[in-house]
Order: C-alpha cells, then sequence, then structure tokens
C-alpha cells in the first residue's frame, strides 16, 4: 500500500467500532507497526534474575531483530544487537545460555561481553577495534526490570516511567525473582491480541477462572483495568471504602490514566479484589512471602500498563508480567512471567500451579478467542462493528494507534 492510502485509511475509521480489515491482515501495515511503533517504545522484556551469573545471557527476537541480553563480570547488564560487525551473521544462536566471550560461529571474531573486540583474525594492519564494537540497543534497568528501546534516539526513560514509579516500587520487584516463565505462541495480529486485553466484555462468558477473584462492579467498570467499561456506583463506594483502609496501612493507593494520545499509552491503578480473596489464587489465599513494602494483605491488585505491549499485574505476595510480542503480520507471542519474593523457596513458601492457575487458563483462553477472532477478520465479510459500553479502553487503544502510525506517514 502506499503512504497515501493508508493515510487515508486511516482517516475513514469510525468511532467507537473496531478496524477495518487491513489493519490486521497487511504485511505492509504490520512493518510499520514494528520500525514506527514498537520500535520507539521502551519495552519490558525481562527480569534480572534470569541472568544472575556472569556470562548468563537471554535473546529478544522481534521482527528482523534479535538482541543479546547479557550480564558481564562486573555484574553489569547489557544489550547487545546479535550482528557480527564483520559480515552480520548472528552471533548467539541458541534462545539463552552462558557465555564468557562472544564468538561469531563465522569467522571467528570475538568479542568481549561489553560489546568491544577482543578479537579480529588476520584484519589489516590500520584496522581499528573500537570502530567495529558491537552495536548497543538502549537499555534500561528499574526495579530489575529490563527495558530496551530500539530507536535510534529513544525517549526518556525518566519521563516514561515516572507515572507509574510508585505503583511499581511498592511491590519490591527489584528483590522478587522469577517463579515461572511461560510463552502462549498466538495466531494473530498483535492488535487483535491486545484488543482483546484491553476489554472485559468477554470476561464473564469466557473468563469464570479471572471472575472468580474479580469482583463482577470492578469486571464491569474496570475489566481490563484503567476504566474500561461504564462507571459503576457500587464499585467506587467499595474503592473508595478499602482506599481509607489501605491509606491507614501505609500502602500505595490511587490511579494514573494518560490523558492524551501522545507518544505513550501508560495507565496504573490500586483496586480491592474480591471480597474473601487476598490473592489471584484458586482458594483466595495467600500462597508465597510478601512483597516489597506491603506491611499485611490489603487484599489489593496493582494494575501497570508501562506500554501497550507490557502489563505488570501485581497481588501482594506474586506478580504476573505480560509481554507482547509481534512476530509477523499473523502471529504474536504472548509470554508472561511470574515473580516472588527472591528469598521464597518453592514448595515451601509458594506452590507454582497455584500461582500461575489463574492467568494460565485465562492466557490458553485468550488464544483461543483470538486466533478464531483472526480467521473471522480474515473473511471477505468482515466489516469493523459497533464496540460496546465496556469497549472504552479498545477505543483508546485504537485512538493512540492510529495517531502513532499517522505520525509515522506525515
Amino acid at each position: 500500500m502506499k503512504k497515501a492510502e493508508i493515510k487515508n485509511l486511516i482517516r475513514k475509521q469510525k468511532i467507537d467500532h473496531t478496524l477495518d480489515q487491513e489493519f490486521y491482515v497487511n504485511d505492509e501495515i504490520f512493518d510499520l507497526d514494528i520500525k514506527n511503533i514498537f520500535s520507539k517504545q521502551w519495552v519490558f522484556v525481562g527480569h534480572v534474575s534470569r541472568i544472575p551469573n556472569f556470562g548468563d545471557y537471554f535473546l529478544f527476537n522481534i521482527g528482523n531483530e534479535s538482541i543479546i541480553i547479557i550480564r558481564d563480570r562486573n555484574n553489569k547488564i547489557h544489550a547487545h544487537y546479535n550482528v557480527c560487525r564483520h559480515r552480520g551473521s548472528h552471533i548467539c544462536l541458541e534462545k539463552e545460555g552462558n557465555k564468557k566471550l562472544l564468538v561469531c560461529p563465522y569467522h571467528a571474531w570475538s568479542y568481549n561481553l561489553d560489546g568491544s573486540i577482543q578479537s579480529a583474525r588476520m584484519m589489516s594492519a590500520d584496522f581499528d577495534k573500537d570502530e567495529w564494537k558491537l552495536n548497543g540497543c538502549n537499555l534500561q534497568i528499574f526495579e530489575g526490570l529490563i527495558f530496551i528501546n530500539l530507536a535510534e534516539e529513544p525517549n526518556s526513560f525518566e519521563e516514561f516511567i515516572s507515572p507509574t514509579k510508585k505503583f511499581i516500587e511498592f511491590h519490591g520487584l527489584s528483590n522478587a525473582k522469577i517463579a515461572h516463565r511461560q510463552i502462549y505462541p498466538t495466531n494473530g495480529n498483535w492488535k487483535l491480541t491486545l484488543d482483546n486485553f484491553h476489554e472485559c466484555y468477554h470476561c464473564q462468558p469466557s473468563h469464570p477462572e479471572y471472575c472468580s477473584v474479580h469482583d463482577p462492579e470492578y469486571i464491569i467498570a474496570y475489566g481490563a483495568g484503567n476504566n474500561t467499561g461504564p462507571e459503576s456506583e457500587k464499585f467506587n463506594k467499595i474503592l473508595l471504602d478499602w482506599n481509607k483502609k489501605v491509606e491507614d496501612m501505609g500502602h500505595v493507593v490511587g490511579e494514573y490514566s494518560e490523558t492524551e494520545f501522545n507518544n505513550y499509552s501508560r495507565s496504573a491503578e490500586r483496586t480491592p479484589l474480591k471480597e474473601g480473596k487476598y490473592t489471584e489464587t484458586k482458594n483466595g489465599k495467600p500462597i508465597a512471602k510478601l512483597m516489597g513494602k506491603f506491611k499485611e494483605y490489603d487484599r489489593g491488585y496493582t494494575s501497570v500498563g508501562t506500554s501497550p505491549f507490557n502489563s505488570l499485574l501485581m497481588c501482594n505476595d506474586f506478580a504476573t508480567l505480560f509481554t507482547f510480542i509481534p512476530k509477523s503480520t499473523l502471529k504474536t507471542d504472548v509470554e508472561l512471567m511470574w515473580l516472588v519474593h527472591k528469598d521464597a523457596e518453592e514448595g515451601l513458601d509458594y506452590n507454582v500451579d497455584e500461582m500461575i492457575w489463574m492467568w494460565d487458563v485465562t492466557t490458553i483462553a485468550d488464544k483461543r478467542i483470538i486466533e478464531n477472532n483472526q480467521k473471522g477478520v480474515l473473511s471477505n465479510k468482515y466489516k469493523p462493528g459497533p464496540l460496546s459500553q465496556m469497549e472504552k479502553g479498545l477505543e483508546k487503544f485504537k485512538n493512540w494507534y492510529l495517531k502513532q502510525l499517522d505520525l509515522v506517514l506525515s
């Protein structure tokens, strides 16, 4: 599609309706999404506990890019493009592992873990090692969370993280470790995947597990987080009473939402779980050590969206972190990572099956829903349908997305 055609397509999108088919199936639009939207975001890609030792690394792959996240002997974490500076071969071929030296498997150029060249065999006498170090990727670590940004000149990380800081810090994720990590490959466009995540209109018919731990009024009003549905006076009263109790405990309360569709799409809020539930387990009972600054269980639930590609959903005793990774026009990986207190012992302080239960079954159900949705969107009979009152979050995400795409085409 030509630039003018895409711009015209953006302008014809109807308010309170889903997007036209092209946005979910067109390869050129997908490429624009990756290069100009995903690549300009600070995206959470892992936790420092995944690479605890000198030489530990993992790869983060997005589009045509592969990023090496690695810890050096001085305990510093680096992010490098997985591209040898000689003739461009990938250097690390396994998804994760340990390397004391990064050696290209093609011609054996070797790099120190900070990206500098250690050896480049048989090069000319005037070869300048400093000129040919690995290309670095922008990296920031906040509360143990590893963020990368693929832009040449990224937005300020401090500006990006500041609105959600207090919500994340209270959970003490820097003193956490990964208890379980899982990827759910989903045959659907990344926007269909996020459309599903930004509304809870489907929660009651599709997610009885989620509904068993969250108040029905919360599901109507907040559902997928940050006022994605119609206002509920009943839940407002529940929230007001809970806020007073939680403030008396010295715990964080409140919420944050973007007022304009600018570079970011961030949100945060603390809300109570269903009456009698202390955490997102089947019986609602605590299962692990309290995290962060919590002095006692407040039955609270912290939902933070740092970008459209990440959601941090945190109970008092464990956290479930989401990363949505567009793989191709019709494929998206949904990566979930569960964190517990760094001193918690599996089998003694927590049970993995109990901890992952709710979001595991919910994400498996979402995978099925999204894939069925994508099949229908591929039909010649698909046309954008009207959104319900419980899909305000979807409309907000759509408006943000269209503005970002329009800006890069201007």
